[in-house]
């Protein structure tokens, strides 16, 4: 809270009218002319209209930044007017620069050179055919090689507003790109978490929906066996709350280690448990252990079979499931079958088990292919890369696409 008000009062004094900076520059031209003033006797004297000249373009450059194209052109009319009044050279131009600086770094680089370039034209006109009818009385043309200082500094001045401007510009690319960094990470996160808690909650409904079926049915005939399913159904609802309070205590206290590991494929045997009890039968053809493995792809890996499994109870006629897991040259491989047929259910399916696991796979760098088999049954293959988080870039953006096949519901 205290950072976000220390920088708003440093963006609110900043996007105001910059005042100290044009006093500073009032009275840098003020001292400055009187002794430039000293210095060159020849000039006419600093009068009242002198310093009221002086003190004008410093007043014109406190709206430089709301109007920045009127500001350089007011003050190089200023400044050409103090030129034509015959005063010492000096200060003046000061403003000038600075107005330029502030109109170029607007983006008026355009306005700014033409404002310059007449200033300079101006001053040509006054020092070389003009001198005749202005003050001071008796002065004679100035020299041409004279001009080559202005030149130099006219385009000094150029060259250092450009400068600025393009450390603006790219100091605003940075803002915009770490804003849009900041905001896919955030989208990433949420991403994850939706997916983290569909798994979760899709599953232990699930098995609660099956074993809920069960219980009403053997209500009056089989009590102990109602009895069965209710404790199976308080078993699932506790491992999943479990679960939902690890994601939620991780939103609370981003960065502390969660209280419990994440699950991985040596849980599958737990997981195998629940899914008999929700009267899923499944045999492992396999190790199931997480030996070699980054965190992250054990966890996609063991949320897979639970998505799959989950659809398999949802979804199929079969109560039997088999899962097959290999690691044939340096990938991941995780197969799952059922024998079928779909029965087409969707009990309080939200319809994106399918999508959620092409989303982990695509994040390790993976893939999913998922769809019927010939003999009726349906498949899903994950192929994970042993070496974790592999080109996220190139596999979010295409495994979801490629070689997948998608047919029927998904939960």
């Amino acid at each position: 809270m205290a950072e976000r008000r220390e920088h708003g009062s440093r963006r609110t004094s900043r996007d105001g009218p910059p005042w100290r900076s044009s006093l500073l520059v009032a009275v840098v031209a003020q001292v400055g002319t009187g002794w430039a003033e000293h210095l060159q006797p020849g000039r006419e004297p600093l009068g009242w209209l002198g310093r009221v000249l002086l003190l004008l373009g410093p007043l014109l450059l406190v709206l430089r930044r709301r109007y920045p194209v009127a500001v350089v052109a007011g003050v190089c009319a200023v400044a050409l007017g103090y030129l034509a009044g015959g005063y010492p050279y000096g200060p003046v131009f000061f403003s000038v620069a600075l107005a330029c600086l502030a109109a170029v770094g607007a983006g008026h680089r355009y306005a700014a050179w033409t404002a310059v370039g007449l200033l300079w034209a101006g001053h040509l006109a006054i020092a070389h055919w003009l001198y005749r009818w202005l003050p001071p009385a008796g002065d004679g043309p100035a020299p041409w090689a004279g001009e080559g200082p202005v030149i130099a500094w006219a385009l000094a001045v150029l060259a250092v507003s450009e400068v600025v401007r393009v450390r603006r510009e790219q100091r605003a690319r940075d803002r915009a790109e770490r804003a849009a960094a900041e905001r896919r990470r955030a989208d990433e996160e949420r991403l994850r978490i939706a997916r983290e808690l569909h798994d979760v909650l899709a599953h232990g409904i699930s098995v609660i929906n099956v074993q809920a079926g069960v219980g009403l049915a053997l209500l009056d005939s089989d009590p102990e066996q109602a009895r069965t399913a209710l404790r199976t159904i308080k078993a699932a609802s506790k491992e999943a709350l479990g679960e939902v309070r690890q994601v939620l205590d991780t939103l609370r206290a981003p960065g502390a280690a969660p209280r419990t590991p994440a699950p991985g494929l040596d849980r599958l045997p737990e997981l195998f448990a629940q899914a008999a009890s929700a009267g899923l039968t499944v045999s492992l053809e396999g190790g199931a252990d997480g030996r070699g493995l980054s965190p992250g792809t054990d966890l996609a890996a063991f949320r897979i079979v639970q998505e799959a499994l989950t659809n398999v109870v949802r979804h199929s006629g079969s109560r039997t499931a088999r899962v097959r897991i290999s690691r044939p040259g340096g990938v991941l491989e995780l197969r799952i079958d059922d024998d079928g047929p779909a029965t087409g259910g969707d009990p309080g399916g939200s319809g994106s088990g399918l999508t959620g696991m092409r989303e982990r796979a695509a994040d390790r760098g993976g893939s999913i292919e998922a769809g019927p088999r010939p003999d009726g049954g349906f498949r899903v293959v994950a192929r994970l890369p042993l070496g974790g988080a592999a080109a996220r870039s190139t596999g979010a953006a295409g495994d979801g696409a490629k070689g997948d096949t998608e047919v029927g519901d998904d939960g």
